[in-house]
């Protein structure tokens, strides 16, 4: 029965004093309220900011915490970010993590803010009341069905409630 199950990864990860915290939860439909697990990492010593180029600061915090989970079992992953910048398909984090992946798992990316030049590549998801939306991105599936994925997911507000715990997770102290 184990062997059927399929799972649906979402990482986030939060950045201070040098440091990157990333957070991945799993979880296996779309209308879960709970994540069936949650991993965490923290880095030292990351990569500075780069403007127009996050993917080498987050890339390699994913790929490290993605050494942890049986990928197998993966059917899709989710990020706190873009699959493409513009509408020339300049890659972002996802597509990154979609080729370092060899191309085998779908990407999704949502993000909170928008850019002007990504319209084509981007679907604006609005959810609850929020007046806001989601930019949805994705890669290795059909920017429709993601779209239709993460407004299906459980929650009545902008953010899905899985999302959500993530967020909070990711920003939570360390004990130690």
């Amino acid at each position: 029965m184990e062997n059927l199950l399929h799972m649906i990864l979402a990482f986030d990860t939060y950045y201070f004093d040098n440091k990157a915290k990333t957070v991945c939860i799993s979880f296996s439909s779309w209308a879960d309220t709970q994540p069936i697990e949650i991993y965490s990492e923290i880095i030292e010593e990351i990569a500075d900011y780069e403007p127009g180029a996050f993917y080498k600061r987050e890339l390699p915090c994913i790929i490290s915490l993605l050494k942890k989970i049986n990928l197998k079992k993966i059917d899709l992953i989710i990020v706190d970010s873009f699959v493409f910048l513009d509408d020339f398909d300049k890659p972002g984090l996802g597509a990154y993590l979609f080729e370092s992946l060899k191309s085998k798992t779908p990407i999704i990316g949502v993000a909170k803010s928008g850019f002007y030049k990504n319209i084509k590549n981007v679907r604006h998801l609005l959810r609850g009341e929020s007046k806001k939306p989601l930019y949805i991105s994705a890669i290795g599936i059909d920017l429709d069905t993601a779209y239709h994925h993460i407004q299906s997911m459980h929650g009545n507000y902008r953010n899905p409630t899985l999302l959500q715990l993530l967020d909070t997770k990711t920003k939570e102290k360390e004990n130690t």
